[in-house]
């Protein structure tokens, strides 16, 4: 038999009714304590389990909450998870946590998998792949309510928690301006991704606020560590290299940095670098990485009380947009003001 026996399965091998050997499980007393045994025995051999759904649709409560995140690697991520698991946990609600890993098409299975289990509510965010938006529109159709995290598209009712990423990106690009860069680079992410669009506009009205020009050739996509290294070598080969680079990432800006020591050119003395997130490794590299404080573990917080708050209230109507604040962490790849 395969791994996941039923009692239909147990019920066949004996050669006895499916509602005897529920039954017999539940320890019912018009069952003879033979029929019990063999059925508990038989149960036991197989490893049968009880059908985790088939008992939430008896009682009509999960008590879980799905959540959909791009990628496990990012510290950001991972921050916002604990925060999501700490406020869930304490509530009695377990967590479901499915992985995109930035694909369209592994969502689509991720966003099934939260109906397939009957989550009571969905803490989402959006693959860079992810442009149609069907299957996040059939869960908040299917009245489960959802919260968007940080990455939340347009067009949805749901509550979201966001960060103003146009606002970070111009305080940062501001000091890489007073810092001294007279020329800065910026590796974004995809326009398909709001945060990205919002962060190259706060990158260029930091520039036009301090008459800077806005040079498309300083203007890259490129929002991983491997993307990085190709993107860094264009940037340097150009007449009038930059001396500042702003990425949308920190996995980004440890790329950077790593393939401008590769190049012999000196951070921050050359070239300096602020990154987006403010993750565990920052503070790790040679030099430290100075970064956007996102406050991912503040932003899980925020997001699943707020869900929990629209289950254990049944409340309904428009969501509303919450703003989590970000902060400049500065240390050692960006030059003193």
């Amino acid at each position: 038999m395969n791994s996941q026996v039923t009692i239909k399965d147990i019920a066949k091998a004996l050669g006895i009714s499916a509602s005897t050997v529920s039954r017999a499980l539940k320890d019912h007393p018009d069952i003879s304590r033979d029929t019990k045994d063999a059925v508990n025995e038989l149960a036991k051999k197989l490893h049968y389990k009880p059908n985790a759904v088939a008992l939430s649709l008896k009682n009509s409560k999960t008590n879980t909450i799905g959540v959909i995140i791009p990628e496990l690697v990012h510290y950001f991520f991972s921050s916002v998870i604990s925060g999501i698991e700490d406020v869930a946990y304490d509530a009695g609600y377990n967590v479901m946590i499915c992985q995109s890993n930035e694909k369209y098409e592994r969502e689509i299975i991720n966003a099934q998998a939260l109906l397939s289990n009957r989550v009571e509510g969905a803490l989402i965010s959006i693959s860079k792949q992810t442009k149609d938006f069907a299957h996040l529109q059939m869960i908040e159709e299917s009245g489960i309510p959802v919260v968007f995290f940080d990455r939340a598209p347009d067009g949805f009712d749901s509550d979201r928690v966001i960060i103003d990423d146009k606002k970070a990106a111009y305080n940062a690009v501001c000091h890489l301006i007073e810092s001294g860069c007279h020329r800065i680079a910026h590796l974004a992410a995809p326009d398909s991704l709001a945060i990205g669009r919002y962060r190259l506009e706060g990158y260029k009205e930091a520039l036009k606020d301090h008459d800077m020009p806005y040079i498309e050739d300083y203007v890259i996509v490129a929002d991983s560590f491997d993307l990085s290294a190709i993107a860094t070598r264009k940037l340097m080969q150009l007449p009038s290299p930059p001396d500042g680079i702003f990425t949308v990432n920190d996995l980004t800006a440890v790329g950077v940095m790593k393939t401008l020591q590769k190049m012999g050119i000196t951070v921050p003395e050359k070239v300096a670098i602020m990154g987006f997130s403010a993750g565990s490794y920052s503070d790790i590299t040679t030099p430290t990485l100075s970064s956007v404080d996102q406050h991912g573990y503040e932003m899980g917080v925020k997001a699943a009380t707020i869900l929990l708050k629209r289950i254990e209230t049944q409340r309904t109507g428009r969501g509303e947009t919450f703003y989590i604040d970000t902060n400049l962490v500065i240390r050692e790849s960006t030059k003193k003001i």
